[in-house]
């Protein structure tokens, strides 16, 4: 009798740290590389970085058109700028101009 509690105690004290190896490893590892582990949290925020690039230039274009729009509005009309619009969309240029390409 008293070599099944042995033998029991010493299977008992080989598999369960054994058993709590792996859960650990399978945490650690989810930690690391699962759908919210560091990895991935990683690769967020290098993509937050970019958009946050991204829109910076994007807002940067819509300020630049803003102005535009201002300056051929009807409260305050920019003649050079509307020349210059005019010429570029119907394509012509004076004689007295010489195009660089």
């Amino acid at each position: 009798m008293h070599t099944v509690t042995s033998r029991s105690a010493t299977l008992t004290g080989i598999i369960l740290p054994v058993v709590l190896m792996f859960v650990g490893a399978y945490f650690t590892f989810t930690a690391v590389q699962g759908n919210h582990g560091l990895f991935q949290r990683v690769q967020i925020q290098a993509e937050a970085d970019r958009l946050a690039d991204v829109h910076a230039d994007l807002q940067a274009e819509v300020s630049r058109m803003e102005v535009l729009t201002r300056r051929l509005s009807d409260d305050y009309l920019d003649l050079d700028l509307l020349d210059e619009q005019a010429r570029d969309v119907l394509g012509y240029v004076r004689a007295d101009e010489v195009v660089l390409p």
